[in-house]
């Protein structure tokens, strides 16, 4: 009779071959540089839709200098507070854009938030698809109440640092504590959110929230890591000069990217895993069964 420790090593090790297998048959690598290319054209657009949502509310009026060292400190390591003076004066450029031009932009932040939709649907094998008109409230809400959802954490998690400041009377660096763990918790919700609602099919919250964990540490890995390299390692302004910000923000979103489709990975896997305990549903075109880890084809587009 085996030892109970070598039957759970077993177990670890077959699900991480079935993990790794899972993550090549998609082409994660390869869906993280598509994903990396569409984010870079719909930055600007994208990030111009969120403010102009913000300036909607007056409220956020007193915030929205927080909320922008806020994304640019945590999202965008070490080049920050360069790529936010860019960002802001391609932003400010928008202003004197036609109807038409707005137009242009918000059907480009759309397009964002469709491959986005579309890719996370492959890696959960969704074939049923609900109709195009949809789609496009699905997305239409997104993009206008995202930001303002965004916006009011980003509200309340000042006031409640504020609070915290007076605890620091009674519990010394109680604050500075908050300070530091919010950004990852925030990421963490942000994971689970996308994970649980995304896909065009019921995901269990443990299986979300076990792809929003490890995600998480993933990025926060990933931005310590990336700051260090582009801080003592200035190979790309030695070799791109003043162009070097372009190739960092590019390698710094594929690296995104690829830290939300592992989290994905994860996730899709656990509730294939589950679902194998389960009897299967013939008659349900989204039921996930065991074979469709093994035996699916490789991705041979990216949509």
């Amino acid at each position: 009779m085996r030892p109970d420790w070598q039957a759970k090593l077993e177990n670890a090790i077959r699900f991480t071959k079935l993990y790794i297998q899972r993550c090549q048959q998609d082409q994660i690598t390869m869906i993280g540089g598509y994903l990396a290319y569409i984010s870079l054209l719909s930055l600007v657009p994208f990030i111009a839709v969120m403010f102009t949502m913000l300036r909607a509310f007056p409220m956020f009026s007193a915030f929205r200098q927080n909320i922008e060292a806020f994304v640019y400190a945590n999202v965008i390591p070490s080049r920050g507070e360069e790529i936010q003076q860019y960002i802001s004066q391609f932003i400010g450029n928008t202003g004197g854009m036609t109807a038409v031009g707005v137009f242009a932009l918000v059907i480009v932040a759309l397009l964002l938030i469709n491959n986005i939709d579309k890719t996370l649907n492959k890696i959960w094998r969704v074939t049923k698809r609900p109709r195009p008109i949809i789609s496009f409230s699905i997305y239409w809400m997104i993009l206008t109440l995202g930001p303002i959802l965004f916006g009011s954490s980003i509200a309340l998690s000042s006031y409640l640092v504020g609070l915290t400041r007076f605890a620091d009377d009674y519990t010394p660096g109680f604050s500075t504590l908050l300070l530091g763990t919010l950004p990852s918790l925030m990421s963490l919700l942000a994971f689970f959110i996308l994970y649980l609602v995304v896909p065009n099919i019921k995901v269990r919250a443990r299986h979300a929230i076990a792809g929003a964990l490890l995600a998480t540490v993933l990025f926060e890995l990933s931005k310590r890591g990336f700051a260090f390299y582009v801080t003592h390692f200035p190979s790309y302004d030695t070799i791109y000069g003043a162009l070097a910000l372009v190739p960092i923000l590019f390698v710094w979103v594929y690296m995104s990217w690829l830290v939300v489709l592992l989290g994905a990975e994860l996730t899709a896997l656990l509730q294939q895993l589950a679902a194998d305990t389960e009897r299967p549903d013939a008659d349900d075109p989204d039921q996930i069964t065991s074979d469709s880890v093994m035996d699916e084809p490789q991705h041979k587009d990216v949509v």
